[in-house]
């Protein structure tokens, strides 16, 4: 249960961080975007696990003696993006207006990553579905406090969660590697 915990959280900064950047845009806390960032962001976020982890279920019998190196390269890959991203520029700086095309496109954006971890779910022994209503329910959260926050002026966090969520993604993609090779 921990590792699915630790999976939303690491998968959420991507969401958390677009949000305090959308809040700083914003300049004033909305409601109405800030409810509707979270649904999308957690909507997409929780769903898009679903799709590795069937992926993973109709090839896993032909790459089941190398699917803990896939995780981990996927996981390392994923979580060594998020951390080079972090240090660079945000994607928000480029909009100019805050329209439902531009969650959307947001949305599917910080979600792909989710799409590939999802690959992972079966090597945690998670439970798919209860793992997506928890990661949708923690990118909703964080993206509804990054909306707040980033209207209060905290856009100095937008780079520091994005770099945690990617180091904790390479630690569960090490965590992964080890358990198969020293304790299978």
């Amino acid at each position: 249960m921990i590792e699915v915990i630790l999976l939303a959280f690491a998968l959420s900064m991507d969401a958390f961080a677009v949000s305090i950047g959308l809040g700083v845009k914003n300049k004033c806390f909305d409601k109405t975007l800030a409810l509707k960032v979270a649904l999308l962001f957690g909507l997409f976020q929780g769903f898009m696990p679903l799709f590795g982890y069937l992926a993973n279920l109709g090839l896993g019998s032909f790459i089941s003696f190398i699917d803990h190196w896939i995780a981990f390269v996927l996981l390392s890959v994923i979580g060594a993006k998020m951390v080079y991203e972090s240090f660079g520029e945000n994607t928000e700086d480029e909009i100019s207006i805050i329209t439902n095309r531009v969650l959307l496109i947001l949305a599917i954006a910080t979600s792909i990553d989710a799409m590939a971890a999802g690959f992972t779910l079966n090597l945690l022994a998670l439970n798919p579905f209860l793992s997506m209503i928890i990661i949708g329910l923690i990118t909703y959260i964080f993206s509804l406090l990054g909306m707040y926050i980033g209207s209060r002026g905290g856009g100095y966090l937008e780079n520091k969660a994005e770099f945690l969520g990617g180091i904790v993604l390479i630690g569960i993609g090490i965590k992964i590697l080890f358990q198969h090779l020293f304790w299978a």
